[in-house]
């Protein structure tokens, strides 16, 4: 089915009568999970579910409403949703599985890993809830009212050498560093301007601690289609910021960047 036919086929079931704020629809309004609702560590599909556009239980997460709940809610072109959904069906346990739930994300080294932005290394116990003295690891280098990359890198390095500094099962390969990198750019690919490399930090934080798309502090989702091209952008702008030379940064044949864009961890 081609992906056109897709989205005219599930915008036939949004009600037109439920349009406000902007174009969004209440249909998408924000709720907590409930008790036997499945979340897992990446604040972003937490986020999604938590506004209705993925399954508001977190179950049942298919290619078809992934792709819409990524368009729909954040303007993720088809193909980088289609590319998403790939990566996170490793994480189910069924061969060759056609869905997941945000629960099986939870599965320590296989999407979800150390060093994480917002949650315990698994070694320290959950690893899926938000933590704050985690956050705060890593903010404490986020120094000014606009993050760039650096501010953003700075980041990831400082969870990174704390983890390793206190986890004796530390764990970080190169396709995690991938991984990580991807993670670390979704605050410019989503909240920010991938052309100056900056995201308001006001937005970012305010997203990791209530798992809340922030409508309300002024954001809407990019007017132009993030392509696999712009989240590769993201991605090479914090790869760059992260290398701790300081003659240049030496480019060459690399494995590429992952381009699930930060939304599983």
């Amino acid at each position: 089915m081609k992906f056109t036919t897709l989205f005219t086929i599930t915008s036939a079931f949004v009600p037109a009568s439920g349009l406000h704020n902007h174009g969004r629809d209440s249909t998408f309004e924000w709720a907590p999970p409930g008790p036997d609702d499945l979340r897992g560590p990446c604040p972003m599909m937490n986020s999604l579910a938590n506004h209705g556009f993925l399954p508001r239980d977190g179950r049942n997460v298919t290619l078809e409403n992934a792709v819409f709940a990524l368009n729909t809610g954040l303007n993720f072109h088809p193909d980088l949703a289609t590319v998403m959904f790939h990566a996170a069906t490793v994480a189910n346990p069924e061969p060759n599985a056609t869905f997941f739930t945000l629960g099986h994300l939870n599965r320590h080294n296989v999407l979800e890993h150390d060093a994480s932005m917002s949650r315990l290394d698994a070694h320290f116990g959950n690893n899926h809830l938000f933590n704050q003295e985690v956050f705060d690891e890593t903010t404490a280098y986020w120094t000014a009212p606009v993050l760039d990359a650096k501010m953003l890198a700075n980041g990831k390095l400082i969870r990174q050498i704390n983890s390793r500094a206190a986890n004796p099962d530390y764990t970080f390969t190169r396709r995690v560093d991938a991984f990580s990198t991807g993670e670390v750019a979704a605050p410019l690919i989503v909240f920010g301007d991938l052309d100056t490399g900056t995201a308001p930090k006001a937005l970012v934080e305010y997203f990791f601690q209530n798992e809340r798309l922030p409508y309300h502090l002024g954001w809407s989702k990019s007017t132009e289609s993030i392509t696999l091209q712009r989240a590769g952008l993201g991605s090479e702008i914090i790869h760059n910021a992260t290398s701790l030379l300081t003659d240049g940064i030496v480019t060459g044949a690399r494995e590429r960047r992952d381009l699930h864009s930060g939304l599983y961890h």
